[in-house]
């Protein structure tokens, strides 16, 4: 008989400020596993009863103040998975690993925030550009080197749309920092070294496909000017059955500009 995981990821945008929308979350998915990015809380601060509380006893997290941080939150054991380097040479909690103790044999899970990248698409000028290339180039080079992976998912907050339909538009966006040419081949590059893209396993490239809207727009459902920058993958062995995308989240009281996303995978 097979079993199902479900995992989501969100950029919550501050943990402490946003907690109770774990309930909503939870309500509304009723994932096994949460992946949080931006948590935005130092690790002597985290606030793990009322996590547990929600039904997540098992959680690993690496935060600091005021920004950055990743959190996984488990219904399932997990055993930390402490293998990558130092991205950039910079401690600033972007990234977090897990062995998943599934029925069957573990599944290794990444929590992703790579670097947003300032506003303007010149590492040049922008030093913040280019550590979000350096950021990505190195993980590339991570995974690329770890020949023969399995059963292994990536999620997280990759601050980058890639394709031409995880934007509302690709010709107004080209020189946008997030939907740059030299972003999107270096996340193409990043997800050829093991991945697929797991939720456009279900949905065509042709499609519109978002999971971010600016708190800018008033009207985000209407103007709909989104892009795709939550992603989840996973590798090619893994069964996939399904996904959401929790778009009625963005009208939460309070909530982040980004919305979960889920999979499901056999397990």
């Amino acid at each position: 008989m097979t079993q199902t995981l479900r995992i989501a990821t969100w950029n919550i945008n501050s943990l402490r400020l946003r907690i109770n929308l774990i309930g909503k979350i939870v309500d509304a998915l009723n994932p096994d596993i949460i992946c949080l990015q931006e948590t935005k809380v130092p690790d002597e601060l985290f606030p793990a009863e009322a996590v547990a509380a929600f039904g997540y006893p098992h959680m690993l997290y690496k935060g600091m103040k005021g920004y950055n941080g990743v959190a996984i939150l488990s219904r399932l054991p997990l055993v930390a998975h402490d293998l990558a380097p130092i991205w950039c040479a910079k401690t600033d909690c972007r990234h977090i690993a897990a062995l998943v103790q599934t029925p069957g044999l573990p599944i290794e899970l990444n929590n992703f925030y790579i670097p947003a990248g300032g506003d303007v698409a010149d590492r040049t000028v922008n030093d913040k550009f280019g550590h979000k290339l350096d950021f990505v180039t190195e993980t590339t080079q991570w995974f690329a080197a770890r020949t023969k992976l399995e059963r292994t998912v990536l999620v997280g907050d990759l601050n980058i749309a890639p394709l031409e339909h995880d934007v509302w538009s690709h010709k107004q966006l080209l020189d946008v920092v997030s939907h740059t040419p030299v972003e999107t081949a270096a996340l193409t590059a990043l997800q050829q070294t093991c991945f697929v893209d797991a939720i456009r396993h279900f949905v065509p490239e042709d499609q519109k496909l978002y999971t971010w809207w600016s708190y800018r727009n008033r009207d985000w459902r209407a103007s709909n000017r989104g892009r795709r920058l939550d992603h989840i993958w996973t590798t090619p062995d893994l069964a996939l059955k399904g996904y959401e995308i929790l778009q009625d989240a963005r009208d939460w009281v309070q909530t982040s500009d980004h919305v979960p996303v889920c999979l499901d995978i056999e397990i």
